[in-house]
């Protein structure tokens, strides 16, 4: 008697057009999906290796009609060597250590998220958020995941990172940090410790989610080459070109 295995494929779903929050004048939409079924691990990689991205229990893609500003992007872990201005941002910040925590929401951790939206981000959706949808954000995930905070000798929490372990790599699901202590460059270090942790551990790529071109916000993930970025014909190095890049 033969066996048949029963392969189930998820159901995907388009939201509705809505402003774009990053290109003016612009309408988004999302193809998205539930991460759950029998192996959500498994469906988080396959999904984040074409392009998607987790949000709580939630794999999103950006799907919109006449425009493909997104753009998937990673860094090839072997490859990259920090530059010298990331070296001088290493070894400014030499008294922070990095330590990995389990996803619990914590009330230091909501308090610096705040202090970071209202001063980066002050017209940004995120800005509504309050502690019940920060624990949603940190805790609800159907993989592995952690919270990577940077703190001082005293204790003292500078910056924070929601990050997915994934089977080829971490990605970097949302950042925050003192907004306070530009000399820093507290979101440039959480990339480049993320960098040196893949490297630690194995795995091949840091993935940044998406770079749109034309969107300021997204320029810094163009700092960290050499670069990947998702294509028609799969992952493929991409060159862009910034003024004053080393």
């Amino acid at each position: 008697m033969t066996e048949h295995t029963t392969v189930r494929f998820p159901y995907f779903f388009v939201t509705v057009p809505a402003p774009c929050p990053y290109l003016p004048g612009r309408q988004e939409r999302k193809v998205f999906t539930r991460l759950n079924g029998d192996d959500p691990v498994a469906l988080n990689d396959a999904l984040t290796n074409a392009g998607f991205r987790r949000s709580q229990g939630i794999a999103y893609k950006p799907a919109c009609e006449g425009c493909q500003a997104c753009v998937s992007v990673r860094v090839p872990v072997a490859a990259f060597e920090p530059s010298r201005t990331q070296r001088r941002i290493l070894a400014r910040n030499t008294d922070l250590t990095l330590r990995e925590q389990p996803p619990l929401a914590t009330e230091e951790q909501f308090a610096l998220l705040r202090h970071y939206l209202e001063a980066r981000h002050p017209g940004g959706g995120m800005v509504e958020m309050d502690a019940l949808d920060y624990a949603a954000m940190i805790e609800d995930s159907p993989i592995e995941t952690h919270v990577a905070e940077y703190r001082d000798s005293s204790g003292r929490l500078h910056a924070a990172c929601l990050i997915d372990r994934l089977g080829d790599g971490l990605s970097l699901v949302y950042s925050f940090y003192d907004p306070e202590q530009p000399v820093r460059s507290l979101g440039t270090l959480v990339v480049l410790s993320q960098i040196e942790r893949a490297r630690a551990l194995g795995l091949p790529y840091v993935y940044l989610g998406y770079w749109i071109e034309g969107c300021r916000k997204m320029v810094y993930k163009a700092r960290y080459q050499p670069l990947e970025g998702l294509g028609p014909d799969g992952w493929k190095p991409m060159r862009i070109d910034l003024p004053g890049q080393e």
